[in-house]
């Protein structure tokens, strides 16, 4: 399998945003989530459990010379089952990919909501 495009659902200042529903993904490694042309700083991710029993969302490390503090390695959080877990903003020098994305890995399927912050609140 490959990994599922997750699109942004953008907050709006000074108004409402009805709840997204999500983006389903596959899990193992290599699958999961990924959220393109990421604004890593301005990204908040909302992981949800509905699998049956307790799991992990990984957001990957990137890699130079994009990330430099890649080196800090990956951040497991764990999502109990009927749970969610809401993730970031995370840092663009330690997570951004080469080509410009976040990617998220899960351990059972998950769905996996990107919200962005706009930068003028």
């Amino acid at each position: 399998m490959a990994r599922t495009s997750v699109p942004y659902s953008n907050l709006v200042p000074n108004s409402s945003l009805a709840d997204p529903a999500g983006t389903a993904v596959t899990s193992g490694a290599g699958n999961g989530g990924q959220v393109a042309n990421a604004f890593a700083e301005l990204t908040l991710l909302r992981v949800s459990n509905a699998s049956g029993g307790s799991g992990t969302a990984t957001v990957l490390a990137g890699s130079q010379p994009l990330a430099i503090a890649s080196g800090q390695g990956n951040l497991a959080v764990t999502v109990a089952n009927s749970a969610t877990q809401w993730i970031g903003p995370v840092e663009s020098g330690r997570f951004l990919q080469n080509d410009g994305s976040l990617i998220v890995e899960t351990s059972v399927a998950m769905t996996v909501t990107a919200f962005k912050i706009p930068r003028n609140t």
